[in-house]
């Protein structure tokens, strides 16, 4: 039974079809570990309960046991949820994605518009036939579905790819419930160079354009995965704050896909925030042999130090099922080994103590308790100085 006395698996509506749509779904939950002493937990515990818990970047997504069912998976539309599991999360509202670069409806490279809009349809009828993740495009939604027990979604888009050289696709996608977008994936588009990209042209004139519109309809440009002169370009460009939805630090793990001590602290001038990341082999240390819960503070830590609490949230960007193999069956598609490359590792097949929504923000929020923090401090990271930037944006 969920929060609200409603059992719900994902497609329950569609009784009977629930074998042919889903293959066997990697949907564990692991039990924790106890990080924590009774005193300890109990304060995680009261943390939880009084603030607002908001990852920068997580997603519902289960992924199917056998990697090689993906494929056909992503071409059907009808991914799974796991409501259970954001339930036992913590959170109160997550961004999400839905997956947008793996969505293969029509096509074989994604990022295509028509299966963009499908994708989220598909998703939104899900989320209608229950009651305990809802939707939400403002604060105050934000707020009201805590007080009332459910975990709120902002739906979000990790590029703007799909909007090719159209930006009143931009306005479309706000009428479709998207508060945040990213400018670029890890390749270039019409808006400017992604991060795996050889040589970064810097943001375009489409591509400020772009930025003027998402700051006067209420949507966060989000700059995660830009290079990092088109990121330089962008924060210049923006009336508002922005954000760096999911990444960590370059000067402790030297790779393209985290973000120099330069683009941290230019965000954070500009009154946006930074999401810290956990997804498998990103936010690592040399120190350590493999990434893990202390690779991933170590990155929090970092950026605190550099920029300030007020500018640093949490983004674990987990998802249920082998996402390091998920980025390994993609490789060519995500430009995953550009992204990654500079430094010289084993690869972690999962990120010990943050395998999974279920796990990730509670375990981030429990090392942080051990390691100190007061709790106004946690507040802000675990939740408040993303409210704040977001009140800014959205209005």
């Amino acid at each position: 039974m969920d929060r609200c006395g409603e059992p719900y698996r994902s497609w329950a509506y569609r009784e009977g079809e629930q074998s042919r749509l889903l293959p066997e779904l990697a949907d564990d939950l692991k039990e924790d570990n106890g990080l924590l002493d009774d005193e300890e937990e109990q304060r995680v515990e009261q943390i939880l309960r009084t603030y607002p818990i908001v990852s920068l970047r997580d997603h519902g997504f289960i992924l199917p046991r056998e990697l090689a069912q993906v494929g056909a998976y992503m071409r059907q539309g009808f991914t799974a949820y796991h409501y259970q599991g954001l339930l036992r999360s913590g959170l109160d509202a997550f961004f999400d994605n839905f997956m947008d670069s793996l969505v293969l409806l029509h096509s074989e490279k994604g990022w295509k518009w028509l299966e963009i809009v499908e994708n989220l349809g598909y998703r939104y009828a899900d989320l209608a036939h229950q009651r305990n993740v809802v939707v939400a495009g403002r604060v105050k939604e934000i707020v009201e579905a805590k007080a009332h027990g459910r975990v709120a979604v902002i739906p979000s888009l990790e590029s703007a790819t799909p909007i090719e050289n159209e930006e009143d696709r931009v306005d479309i996608l706000y009428g479709l419930g998207i508060r945040c977008m990213g400018l670029t994936y890890n390749e270039a588009n019409a808006l400017g160079s992604g991060l795996a990209e050889p040589r970064d042209g810097g943001l375009t004139e489409f591509g400020k354009r772009v930025i003027r519109r998402m700051n006067r309809i209420g949507m966060a440009v989000d700059l995660a995965h830009c290079g990092d002169q088109t990121a330089m370009d962008a924060i210049e460009a923006s009336e508002v704050p922005v954000v760096i939805s999911h990444t960590g630090a370059r000067s402790l793990w030297n790779t393209p896909r985290m973000k120099p001590d330069s683009v941290l602290q230019a965000c954070a001038a500009k009154g946006g925030v930074i999401g810290i990341m956990a997804a498998p082999n990103t936010t690592r240390v040399r120190e350590r042999p493999t990434h893990d819960l202390e690779a991933v503070m170590s990155h929090f830590q970092y950026v605190v130090n550099l920029v300030g609490i007020d500018a640093v949230a949490l983004a674990p960007d987990t998802m249920f099922g082998d996402h390091a193999g998920l980025q390994r069956l993609f490789e060519g598609q995500l430009a995953v080994a550009r992204a990654h490359g500079g430094e010289s590792f084993e690869e972690t097949p999962w990120v010990a103590e943050l395998e999974n929504p279920a796990r990730a923000m509670r375990n981030m929020i429990r090392w942080l308790v051990r390691a100190g923090y007061r709790d106004d401090d946690i507040a802000k990271v675990a939740g408040g100085n993303v409210l704040r930037v977001m009140a800014e944006i959205w209005g």
